[in-house]
């Protein structure tokens, strides 16, 4: 139920998003402390502002009022994907290949439940790093998440 219910959000939002020159990078709805929310991440070339986030949200909030997809109430939000992303989705991994990513583990392989190296292969959900001159290969049911890395200087 609640990836058809995403699923329909995405379908929803994203034309608007479009329109308000960003593209729909991801669509949550998700419990925390007892409280529902509805989150839309977006992306834009150059970055998000907070204005892009203001536009798109006062622009969806009759559209979601509209065609009512959730009948409980919730905290709607419109944020940036945000330089950290989570990669989930096929097409995330083709088009951060080779970049620096953050592998956290379910499970400690090696003695460590964290990786960070360069993105050089995805199939299968099965994710592929180097780290230095090594390389490492994690099955999608070892990873909790991979993330783009930041460098913080």
């Amino acid at each position: 139920m609640m990836s058809k219910l995403t699923d329909r959000i995405t379908e929803l939002a994203r034309p608007h998003v479009e329109a308000e020159g960003c593209s729909l990078w991801d669509v949550e709805y998700v419990r925390e402390a007892g409280t529902w929310y509805l989150r839309l991440f977006i992306d834009k070339e150059g970055g998000v502002s907070i204005d892009d986030c203001e536009r798109i949200s006062r622009r969806l909030d009759p559209v979601l009022d509209e065609e009512d997809p959730i009948t409980d109430s919730y905290v709607f939000e419109v944020g940036s994907a945000g330089a950290d992303r989570e990669l989930k989705r096929p097409g995330d991994f083709e088009q951060f290949m080779g970049s620096e990513v953050d592998v956290k583990l379910y499970q400690p392989v090696d003695g460590s439940k964290l990786y960070t190296g360069t993105l050089c292969g995805y199939e299968d959900g099965r994710v592929s790093i180097t780290c230095g001159k090594t390389g490492r290969s994690f099955d999608k049911s070892q990873l909790a998440q991979v993330r783009l890395h930041v460098k913080i200087s």
